[in-house]
Order: structure tokens, then C-alpha cells, then sequence
């Protein structure tokens, strides 16, 4: 039985690493400072105490820190499904110590926080998801976990045996239960007053009033009017600047319309940052969390979801030591979790850095291989419980590209909802895009043939197309004779290995020839580096070229490949249509199971297999046939395509968009939903106002996010920004550093970042850039108290790693365009912002055709709205709530005042020295 519970540290010492040094706090209770490469041989293998060991040794150069006691994986096992910024200040806020303000007074907290998490276990060892803790983390412990003694101690059970059944953690969650179909909704109306008070009821008695946030509401009501005739739902574009309070402006409305009309509305972001926001802020909506559990339901696709099946195969066979313990942690987080959500919900995203991607990655249903409700853990299922409760809620917050992709498929597993706000609706264009494109290439059709296949040697667990059906098929000859036939067709789909064959012979003999899909890529790969030559001697890794004209390989590789998709796609629609034929005309005999399983296999070879493969056919009969009159404007644009990775060739294809992407996301998404509130801080380019033109800017909105195809006019509303740019913002464009010298750049950007010490994003628009200015400047400002954390360098995602940015008030933070938006973080810890050089689109062929055929005969307007709104999205990082101030910085003196337009009026721009740049933001933060 257990005993009383006990608090065991770890007589081990606590390593807090600086760039290059780290502060050793012995055992002894001495602090040591030690040069990096001295770092390892003093720890030897004592196990220390840190904080994410894969950023320690990063941090001092080391390749590895080979065993540790890393506080974030005691922290992932205490507080599963908390959160908290995987440093020592992010620890310390997440347990509400005090902040060190040094590395030695984080290495003297560390065992405060090895004992604060110890008693948050013991005080809470009897709740109900601690009932098998001790024996899984004695089974960690068998793999090597180092915590696993403290832990045990800590749960009264230091005895504890291994217990592989504890990892079984889809025997203690809840099981959904089936509900009878939705109603058909009602459509009333939710009028401009209604919204206001609904709005003044979220808020309380005691808010601060913010006129423009009402009148917000009032003009978003207007997206839930009922809909006159079918295709022709009410669109409302509304521009909300920062601080305006859209979420609740538009949730008022929206929840109002839910409850009356008994349908669930729909909101859809773009980024997962604001996803996370809209949900915390449904709170005020309803306070109480499993209300809100059930009234607020986050939709994601599949393969964001832990996948119980896939977890209980990687147990199952016994894990290596380093996945047992990264699935220990999974395990814990998954019997707290609110939704199962692997990627941006409540998953700390710093398991996978401290144990690697594939300790995670596998988890999802990521390749698309679900077999519903032939799973044993059907009926625990994460995505079948959210898919579920988004039928009853009220609002589901959802992303840009499943609600696109849902739509493709009529609908998908949620059916077509009836009203859509899209917030960050600046970012539609770049979304539809994504959703509406096709890619013939060989990473897709490999993926296609691996879809159908399955694992074909190797140490991949991928189930086939068989396998998934196997139950459903069984020994039925009409079902078995296509299944068999589309999966032989899918051998001439690349083989394993194709990207090392992708530069061999074209000419091959008659024994060598590639199958049909290897030898279009390389007949592709050949056109590309015959009309870019100077582009390879430049050393450029990838390059692409126009479709037409072809080169005489490639219509004859493309018909090749036709053929062989077409024998791909002939028995597999034949056995989609057999299934869905059992529905009906096996409808007494089959069970409720069964019935699912069809339809959801049904709707997989559509999504998987068919539709890619028709989109395929399609891109190659262009190839095959004549090339488009000169000067004509095409529905699509369509290129080819050789990427190079290390050197070596790693994929080659053909890419099709849309010209105009907006027209498929009218079409398919907008169009059959009642209303549409398409809302940004930055939807209309303000800069190109026209005196004799108002509306123009209004128009270029309308055209970006598809309300120009739709039969009704757009409602328009402007609700202006409460923030005071001209008083707490500057924007200075540095105009003696040559942004082609790197040293130049990179002494620029730490003398902005000291002048304000720390709390500096800088953005760059060239991964290359900023591996090398991190390189010039991360050990200084390190030595002048100021940590550098930069993506594609850290071993963090981007929302880990905004996440320490916005906890540690004097870091800085180095990106590209994913920290441009979405980013958001209120207060000192964002208080200078960097611009490396001006974003200017990138000169590639779909941008040149859409530079040429979508900018109204002003080519270069199009570049300059571009580049524009990035600055202006990118300044929006600046000021969050009322009482921030920053200073925006440029550092390209070529940049042209007419960019700069598009910043909020009032702000003032400047154009100076470096010299005077460093005063001026010392100055400017240092005042109240």
C-alpha cells in the first residue's frame, strides 16, 4: 500500500547555459562559470538539472547532453496539458516563482522548481488521472527516465513496478455517444441593436467602454441576415484595426445567431496563434469551462489529433528507452487534454523537440490511413468526439484550410456551415491558393503510391489500401477484382528511392526504364535545367521554368503517365461506387459500423486517391496539348519545378494555381453559405486612396478576397484603430547600411537590439540572412544579458518559441515570414521590431502572371501593395493594448516612401543614420 508521500530531490547540479558559457550551481552550493567547451567534461554523467536539454547543448555547442534531469519533462508529467515557455523564467512564471534575473539566480531556482512540481504531484495523487501514474512512471523509469525516483517518492510508491497497462490511456478516457441528426435551423435575422446588447452583455456592467468595438458588432450583424436566394449569401467586409476588440465584436453576433437559429456558426483563422485566442476569449461568453466545452469546439483535420490507434501500436512492441519515455509523456498529457490536438492546442510542442519529431509526428493520422470504426478505440476517438460536438456548439473555431478543403469535398465530415466569419481575411488570397492548387510531383505521387501500397520494406508501419479495407471486402469478387487492379496500376507511381534516380539517363535501355511517373519527373527535371542553366551555375537549389513551350520529352512522358493513371483511377472509382452501393442495397443487413466505415472509406478514396489523380490527368493534358495564344489570360498557371537539397537533387514536377484563387473559394465556400464576414485589421490598402476614387481601395479588398464574384454587393465597414500610433510608435529607415553587407546588417541589428534592451523581433525575408546574422551576433548580446533566440536555428517550433519570446521580457527573437503574423505579444516583451530589408514579392512565375494579369495594366502598384502590407502587418506586431510603444526600423535606405504609406496615420517616419537610429529608440523606450 502506499505510503505517505515524500519529496526526493536529485543530488545532482543545476545548469543554466548562456551562448558559448554556462553557470554550474554545484552540489555543494558553489556557482562555477565555464567556458562551453569545458561544460562537458565537468558534468560528466551526473545527470544535471535543466531546463530543455536539446537548447542547452545547442546553446554551448555540444552535440548532445547525453543523460539529464530536464525539469520540463518533470513539468509535462506533474501538469500535463499546461502551459508554459520551456526556460528557466518561463518555468518560474509558469509556477508563479520569482523571475531570475540571472543565470545564477536560475540555476539557484531550479530545485525550487524540481520541489514545487513534486508537492503539485503528492498534493494531487489521489485525483483520478494519477491513478496509474506510479506505474508508468516506474516503466519510464525502466527506460532510464531520470525523474522516475523523485516521482514515485513523490506519489507514495517508490516500489512501484513497471505497469505496461498504464500507457493504455484510452481505457480511462470517455466515450462519445451518437446523437439524432441536427434540425433543420431557422433563419432569423440578428439585428445591429441586438448585437450591441449582446455585446454589452459579454463584457459586464464594469467594462471599459469601447465605441468602436460596438460599432463593430453593429455593422457584423450584418453577415447574419437571411439569405434572399440561393448562391447569393450577405457578405459583410469589415476592417477592424488593432484594438478594436473584433473577436468579441464579431462573437457577439455570432453567438446570438447560433442560439436563435439552432446551427452553429463557424470561425476561421489563419494562423493557430489566433485560434488559441478566440478560444480564450469565448470565456467571457461562458465562464463556466465545461459550458464553454460544449457551447466552443476547436475543428482541426485529422492529422492533427493524436491518434489512439497509432499510439497503442508504438507501445504495443515494446518502445526504445528515448520513445518510452516521450510516449509516457504523451500519455500523461493525453488523459488532461481538452481535445487531443498534437499541434497548437494544449500539447506542450516542446516534447518534440526534446525527444525529437518522431517521437510525436507518428502519433497523427498524418498519411491519411484511418479505419474508423474497424479502430478498437473508435469510441474514444479525439476526432470523432470534436467532430461530434461541433454539431451541438454554437461556435466552432476552425482553420482557413480545412474549412477550404471541407468545401472541396461538399462539406467532408462536418457538412457546409451555414455562416463563416473569417478572421485574418487579409490572408484568403495566400489560403485558397494553398487549397485550390495542384502539385504533380514526385513527393505527391510517392505519397499516393505509399496511400494505396503501404509500407514496402523499410521500418514504416504504413497500412495499404488492403489492409483498410480487408474487413469490409473480405472474399467479395466485385470488390476484390478493382481493388487488386488500381493496386497493381499504382506500381508505376515512383518507386522507393526515386529522388536517387532522378538524375539518371533519361536515354535509358530497354531493361533500365523508369516507370512511368520517374520518367515524367525526369523528362521535367531535364526541361527545367535546360531553360535555367545560369540559375544551376549560380548554385541555386531550386529553380523552375514555364510548362510551354515543352521540349519534345515531355509530351510523350506526360501521355505515358496519363495512361497510367487513368488504370490507377478506373477501379478505384468502380470500387468506390460498389461500396457506397452496399449502403442501399445492403441497408437491412449492415450494422451502424459498417455503415460508417464505407462512407468514411468511400470519402477517403475520393479526397486520397481520386481527386489528385484526376487534378493530375487534367495538368497533363496541358502538357500534351497546344500552348496558349500569347497574351491571353489563363484560368491557371502552370510551371515546372527542381528542388535541391545539400546539393543533390531531391524532387522535380509540374505545378498548377489558380490564376485567380479567389474565384474556387467564392465558388466552392462562400456561395453556398447564408453570410459571409470577411473581417482584418488590414483588408484595404489605405495607401493608394485616390481622392477622385474613394471606393478603389474598398474594390482591390473586394478582388483580394473573393466578394467580387459573389452576386451581392459587400457590406463595407471601417472601424479605425483606438491606439494612439502618433504617440507611443516610431519608424526610422537606417540609411547608411548597405543591406547587401552582411557585416553591416548584422552590427545594425545588435546595436538596435542593445539600444533597447532586449525585447527586439527582427525579421528577415532570406533564411540565409539571419543564420548569418545570428552567427555575428548571439554571443554578445548573450554577454550583455540579452538571450537570442532565432527559428530554423533553436530547437523549438515557431509557437514555442514566440511563447519564450513573450515570457522573457529582455530576449530577442530572430524570423521570417511565419513570425510576421500572428504573433502576438502585448507588453515590453515586443517592443522593437526590424525589418532586414524591404519584402518585396518573390520574382516567381505565378507571381509574374498574376503581376501581369491581376493588376488592373499597374504592374508595379501590385509588387508595391504586396510588400506594403507585410510592413503594415508586420508594424501591427508592434502595439498590442493601449499602453505599448515600439519603434519600427527598416534597414534598406532604398525603400521608397510611397510603402511606408500604408503604416496608421500619424506615425512618424524618419530617415537616418545608424548612429541617430540607436539614439532615437533608446530615447524614445526610455520615456514613460
Amino acid at each position: 500500500m502506499p505510503s505517505a508521500p515524500r519529496l526526493v530531490l536529485p543530488d545532482v547540479p543545476s545548469l543554466v547555459a548562456g551562448f558559448g558559457h554556462a553557470v554550474l550551481l554545484t552540489t555543494q552550493g558553489e556557482f562555477e562559470t565555464l567556458p562551453a567547451d569545458a561544460v562537458g567534461r565537468r558534468i560528466g554523467d551526473t545527470a544535471p538539472m535543466l531546463v530543455h536539454a536539446p537548447a542547452t547543448a545547442r546553446r554551448l555547442g555540444l552535440p548532445h547532453i547525453d543523460a539529464a534531469h530536464d525539469l520540463l519533462e518533470l513539468f509535462a508529467f506533474c501538469r500535463p496539458a499546461e502551459p508554459c515557455a520551456p526556460t528557466p523564467r518561463g518555468l518560474a512564471l509558469a509556477l508563479d516563482l520569482p523571475q531570475p534575473a540571472t543565470d545564477e539566480a536560475a540555476a539557484a531556482l531550479l530545485p525550487d522548481m524540481a520541489t514545487a512540481l513534486l508537492r503539485h504531484l503528492a498534493d494531487t495523487r489521489d485525483h483520478p488521472r494519477n491513478r496509474d501514474s506510479a506505474g508508468l512512471a516506474a516503466l519510464m523509469g525502466q527506460a532510464g527516465w531520470a525523474w522516475a525516483p523523485s516521482v514515485l517518492a513523490a506519489l507514495g510508491d517508490p516500489k512501484a513496478r513497471p505497469d505496461a497497462r498504464a500507457a493504455k490511456i484510452w481505457r480511462r478516457l470517455p466515450e462519445w455517444e451518437e446523437a439524432a441528426p441536427p434540425t433543420p435551423p431557422l433563419s432569423f435575422a440578428v439585428e445591429p441593436a441586438e448585437a450591441r446588447r449582446r455585446l454589452a452583455e459579454i463584457l459586464g456592467p464594469g467594462a471599459e467602454q469601447r465605441p468602436q468595438q460596438a460599432d463593430y458588432a453593429s455593422a457584423a450583424a450584418g453577415a447574419f441576415a437571411p439569405r434572399e436566394r440561393p448562391g447569393a449569401p450577405a457578405v459583410v467586409l469589415a476592417e477592424a484595426g488593432t484594438g478594436t476588440g473584433k473577436t468579441l465584436g464579431y462573437v457577439a453576433p455570432a453567438s446570438l445567431w447560433a442560439e436563435r437559429n439552432n446551427a452553429p456558426v463557424w470561425i476561421s483563422t489563419f494562423t493557430r496563434n489566433l485560434q488559441r485566442q478566440i478560444d480564450q476569449e469565448t470565456a467571457r461568453l461562458f465562464p463556466d469551462p465545461e459550458e464553454r466545452r460544449r457551447r466552443v469546439v476547436l475543428r482541426k483535420g485529422r492529422e492533427n489529433y493524436l491518434c489512439l490507434l497509432n499510439l497503442d501500436d508504438l507501445t504495443a512492441g515494446g518502445a526504445p528507452p528515448y520513445l518510452a519515455i516521450a510516449l509516457g509523456l504523451v500519455a500523461r498529457w493525453a488523459l488532461a487534454s481538452r481535445d487531443g490536438d498534437l499541434l497548437g492546442g494544449d500539447f506542450p510542442g516542446w516534447i518534440a523537440e526534446l525527444f525529437g519529431p518522431g517521437a510525436v509526428l507518428p502519433l497523427a493520422d498524418r498519411r491519411g490511413e484511418c479505419i474508423h470504426s474497424a479502430c478498437p478505440h473508435y469510441k474514444v476517438c479525439f476526432v470523432e468526439h470534436s467532430i461530434r460536438r461541433a454539431r451541438t456548439a454554437q461556435i466552432v473555431v476552425a482553420n482557413h484550410a480545412l474549412v477550404m478543403v471541407q468545401a472541396a469535398l461538399g462539406g467532408g465530415e462536418d457538412g457546409l456551415p451555414l455562416r463563416l466569419v473569417f478572421d485574418e481575411g487579409h490572408h484568403l488570397f495566400d489560403a485558397a491558393d494553398s487549397a485550390f492548387s495542384a502539385d504533380l510531383t514526385g513527393a505527391e505521387m510517392a505519397e499516393a503510391r505509399r496511400w494505396l501500397l503501404g509500407a514496402e520494406g523499410g521500418r514504416s508501419r504504413a497500412r495499404g489500401l488492403r489492409r483498410r479495407l480487408e474487413e469490409l471486402i473480405g472474399e467479395r469478387a466485385d470488390l476484390l477484382a478493382p481493388l487488386e487492379a488500381a493496386l497493381h496500376a499504382a506500381r508505376a507511381l515512383p518507386v522507393p528511392g526515386w529522388p536517387s534516380r532522378l538524375a539518371g539517363d533519361p536515354r535509358a535501355t530497354p531493361d533500365e526504364t523508369p516507370n512511368a511517373a520517374e520518367a515524367f519527373l525526369r523528362a521535367a527535371r531535364e526541361q527545367v535545367l535546360a531553360r535555367t542553366q545560369d540559375a544551376r551555375d549560380a548554385g541555386l537549389y531550386d529553380s523552375e521554368c514555364d510548362l510551354h513551350p515543352v521540349t519534345a520529352a515531355l509530351p510523350p512522358a506526360a501521355a505515358a503517365l496519363d495512361r497510367a493513371l487513368r488504370r490507377i483511377e478506373e477501379p478505384l472509382a468502380s470500387l468506390r461506387d460498389r461500396l457506397a452501393a452496399r449502403l442501399e442495397d445492403e441497408a437491412e443487413e449492415l450494422e451502424v459500423g459498417d455503415r460508417i466505415r464505407i462512407e468514411a472509406a468511400c470519402r477517403a478514396i475520393d479526397r486520397r486517391a481520386l481527386m489528385p489523380v484526376r487534378a493530375w490527368g487534367a495538368m497533363l493534358a496541358t502538357v500534351q496539348a497546344d500552348p496558349p495564344q500569347p497574351g491571353t489570360r489563363p484560368v491557371h498557371v502552370d510551371w515546372l519545378s527542381l528542388e535541391r537539397r545539400g546539393g543533390q537533387d531531391s524532387d522535380a514536377g509540374m505545378h498548377r494555381h489558380f490564376l485567380d484563387p479567389t474565384l474556387p473559394f467564392a465558388t466552392a465556400v462562400a456561395a453556398p453559405a447564408h453570410g459571409v464576414l470577411i473581417t482584418s485589421a488590414t483588408l484595404r490598402d489605405e495607401a493608394e486612396t485616390d481622392d477622385d476614387d474613394p471606393e478603389a481601395t474598398w474594390r482591390e479588398a473586394e478582388a483580394r478576397t473573393g466578394a467580387s464574384h459573389l452576386p451581392l454587393p459587400a457590406i463595407r465597414a471601417a472601424v479605425p484603430s483606438p491606439f494612439d500610433y502618433a504617440a507611443r510608435t516610431r519608424c526610422l529607415v537606417v540609411t547608411d547600411v548597405a543591406k547587401e553587407n552582411a557585416g553591416q546588417v548584422a552590427a545594425a541589428f545588435q546595436a538596435l537590439f542593445l539600444a533597447a534592451g532586449g525585447g527586439g523581433l527582427g525579421l528577415f525575408t532570406a533564411i540565409r540572412r539571419l543564420r548569418d546574422v545570428h552567427a555575428r551576433i548571439a554571443r554578445p548580446l548573450e554577454q550583455a544579458g540579452i538571450p537570442l533566440y532565432a527559428q530554423h536555428i533553436d530547437a523549438m517550433d515557431n509557437a514555442t518559441l514566440v511563447d519564450v519570446f513573450r515570457a522573457e521580457e529582455h530576449a530577442c527573437l530572430l524570423g521570417t515570414d511565419a513570425m510576421r503574423d500572428g504573433v502576438d505579444v502585448p507588453g515590453r516583451a515586443l517592443r522593437l521590431l526590424v525589418f532586414d530589408r524591404v519584402p518585396w514579392p518573390r520574382p516567381t512565375i505565378l507571381h509574374r502572371e498574376r503581376r501581369t494579369h491581376l493588376s488592373g495594366g499597374r504592374p508595379k502598384d501590385y509588387d508595391d501593395r504586396i510588400a506594403r502590407h507585410r510592413l503594415r502587418q508586420a508594424f501591427g506586431r508592434l502595439i498590442r493594448r493601449a499602453d505599448d510603444k515600439g519603434v519600427f526600423v527598416l534597414l534598406d535606405r532604398s525603400a521608397p516612401s510611397r510603402l511606408l504609406q500604408g503604416l496608421p496615420p500619424g506615425v512618424l517616419i524618419r530617415r537616418l543614420g545608424l548612429a541617430q537610429a540607436v539614439a532615437d529608440t533608446r530615447d524614445f523606450l526610455a520615456q514613460p
